[in-house]
């Protein structure tokens, strides 16, 4: 039967993710709309994101951080165009987004000295064979098959390379070791539930060096220039964007992060995403059609929270057949108007995927619960009488 107990909030999409709670257009009425972003007000509200940024995350004061184009792809494409070359490079790759970087690592920079670590969707990479004398590219928490790095014990302090982390999924969310990080990118669409196409990227002391010790022999396009004449770019990373950023998104992130401040700040945040996580686990505990992609819960995200079903003769289906009961799940919840958006992703494993960032609540996360069951009971039905 189907449950009576409805989320209040059906939104949990991974990218864009769900607004605050009480979110408004409201919040946006003081928005600089006509104002140039270079005015001294419009200067002033993206200072104001990246401090608030960088408070809320405990982010070193000798690191720079700004806003760049093209959300956190852009912020890592302007990392591994600027910095790679110098040294060999080990890449780690457990999901779609890890698997990106290595293509353009190895396709596009055609970087020869690589080591590609990679492992299929529900594991991470072997961390004890990571070389942190060679430049690192990794995603903190994989998006895709809800695996994360448990901790930076195994970055070296004393390291000669640089650790450039895609953390897009896992910022606000978890507690980064930001010394061992020397290039951290994210966007505002995830965890905060803030607006796409802005990106920010965070440098260390050591990556700044390595910008104006270093000159990449390939040609950069615009919008990934950090240097001038050999040196360090600082006005990107004190209020001078490298292109014109939409002062409504800019509104919107500044809601969202007064909202994170208002709630205790990084601990409160983490404290309701692994809420989310322990909601769903107590389920899967009790349920057998369905357990998480990631069986080691010491590396499983509390963010983008992977699911895979295991019911009988499931795993004897064609791929094809498998992806159709899943978006039948997806498509039944659609209809009910009690989750959207939870089909896993494309190059993942069969399954789904439900966002339990800060701005999900955990009593919406229980919920939605029982009407899982629900659907996948209808889409089994559904399936035998085709």
């Amino acid at each position: 039967m189907k449950p009576s107990r409805r989320p209040a909030n059906p939104n949990f999409s991974s990218g864009p993710c769900a607004k605050r709670p009480g979110y408004s257009l409201a919040a946006l009425e003081k928005a600089l709309l006509g104002r140039s972003h270079r005015s001294k007000p419009g200067k002033a509200r993206l200072k104001e994101v990246v401090d608030r940024s960088r408070n809320i995350l405990g982010i070193p004061k000798d690191y720079r951080v700004g806003i760049v184009p093209a959300s956190d792809t852009g912020a890592v494409e302007m990392a591994l165009w600027s910095l790679l070359g110098p040294r060999g490079v080990d890449a780690l790759t457990w999901e779609s987004f890890g698997e990106g970087w290595v293509t353009d690592i190895e396709k596009q920079l055609k970087i020869k000295d690589l080591r590609v670590m990679r492992v299929p969707y529900g594991q991470i990479a072997d961390l004890s064979r990571v070389d942190c004398d060679r430049d690192v590219v990794f995603t903190w928490n994989g998006t895709t098959s809800g695996g994360r790095i448990p901790n930076g014990d195994w970055i070296k302090a004393d390291r000669k390379g640089l650790t450039i982390c895609d953390a897009t999924s896992g910022v606000f969310a978890m507690d980064l070791p930001w010394e061992k990080l020397d290039v951290v990118t994210w966007s505002w669409q995830k965890v905060l539930g803030g607006e796409a196409a802005h990106g920010m990227l965070a440098l260390s002391p050591r990556a700044i060096e390595r910008l104006e010790s270093y000159t990449p022999p390939w040609p950069l396009p615009k919008i990934f220039r950090m240097t001038a004449k050999g040196k360090f770019s600082e006005g990107i990373f004190k209020e001078e964007t490298i292109n014109t950023p939409s002062m409504l998104a800019v509104e919107d992130a500044l809601d969202s992060l007064k909202w994170a401040e208002s709630l205790g700040g990084l601990r409160a945040l983490i404290a309701r995403c692994e809420a989310n996580l322990a909601a769903i686990a107590q389920w899967v505990e009790r349920t057998p059609w369905v357990d998480f992609l990631v069986e080691d819960p010491k590396i499983r995200s509390c963010t983008s929270v992977c699911l895979k079903i295991v019911a009988e003769g499931f795993d004897r289906l064609p791929a094809e057949q498998q992806w159709a009961q899943v978006k039948k799940i997806e498509a039944l919840l659609e209809a009910e108007g009690v989750a959207y958006d939870i089909a896993g992703h494309r190059d993942a494993v069969p399954g789904l995927r439900i966002w339990c960032g800060a701005t999900i609540e955990r009593a919406d996360v229980e919920a939605l619960l029982p009407w899982l069951d629900w659907a996948f009971a209808e889409a089994r039905q559904q399936a035998a009488a085709a």
